[in-house]
């Protein structure tokens, strides 16, 4: 289908190519989101959360049913190794799936404490995981299974797979939602999606500051996003965010200018760039599965 764009600034027309269409790749979701390109196999899983099951799609395959039940996973992405890494609302955990097909539960406590609902999550460079703790998976039935918040609130969390250190590093937001590194990885980037449930919630992207690689400090606004909710993101070799709302993917410089759009035809929950050479977004929207390749990589 064509690509429908609003423009804002002449370097939102740079990020296109003469020839960009988006692709409806597959359907029939009920909800998708946590996309991740697998390149190994020119192929993205993603979940559909309500559906309780994960989605694989390739262009040699088509569209076919990866895991159910999935304990409501959410967000993936890869380690360093190239296993997938998820976020499991049902299971409260952070999970990996291993080289044999086998998934392994990487951590589900913080301080003696089960987790909310992790939700979405980045790997750094130095092999460290970063992801986000919401309660959607605990307050949405059809997100999860449910049950009672043993954290002091809703946080995001550093954890180093090699010494196990655990840490809450980001404690002063509602509900922490979609996260990134920029390029150099000296800001990340968190999404607060609290507007979902709270009249008087949140729907904007804050930025903080990386010191020594371990600690985000500094948060302050990033970008006001609508309409919708930024429930995900990412970052291009720019530094450019491509951000999920209910409309389309708004793309946003480092100076929290604001492009223009990419139209979809429906409501946008997350993306990842893939490919062959990392030019494709991947864009999980409602009940389906799209792609729009773009004059521009992943970070």
């Amino acid at each position: 289908m064509p690509l429908e764009f609003e423009m804002f600034e002449e370097r939102m027309r740079e990020l296109l190519l003469p020839d960009s269409r988006l692709e409806q790749l597959a359907t029939g979701a009920t909800w998708s989101e946590g996309p991740v390109y697998l390149p190994d196999e020119d192929a993205v899983i993603w979940s559909d959360i309500p559906g309780n099951r994960l989605l694989r799609w390739s262009a040699r395959e088509g569209l076919r049913e990866f895991l159910k039940p999935a304990h409501f996973q959410n967000g993936h992405t890869l380690d360093l190794e190239g296993c997938i890494l998820a976020c499991s609302h049902g299971e409260r955990a952070v999970l990996r799936l291993e080289k044999d097909g086998t998934w392994t539960t990487l951590i589900s406590r913080y301080e003696g404490k089960r987790f909310n609902s992790p939700n979405d999550i980045v790997v750094k460079s130095d092999g460290t995981l970063w992801f986000t703790d919401p309660d959607y998976g605990l307050i949405q039935p059809e997100e999860g299974y449910g049950g009672e918040g043993e954290q002091a609130g809703c946080f995001v969390y550093r954890f180093d797979p090699t010494t196990n250190e655990l840490n809450a590093v980001i404690t002063d937001m509602r509900k922490p939602n979609g996260l990134a590194f920029s390029p150099g990885e000296t800001l990340l980037y968190v999404s607060d999606t609290s507007a979902s449930h709270d009249a008087d919630g949140f729907h904007h992207v804050r930025v903080y500051d990386m010191i020594d690689g371990r600690r985000a400090t500094n948060g302050k606004l990033f970008a006001d996003i609508s309409p919708g909710l930024p429930d995900g993101f990412r970052l291009d070799v720019h530094g450019y965010l491509f951000i999920s709302s209910e409309d389309s993917v708004q793309i946003y410089t480092p100076e929290a200018t604001c492009l223009g759009k990419l139209y979809v035809p429906e409501k946008v929950g997350n993306l990842t760039f893939g490919g062959p050479e990392r030019n494709r977004l991947f864009i999980t929207a409602s009940s389906s599965l799209y792609a729009v390749t773009l004059n521009t990589t992943d970070k």
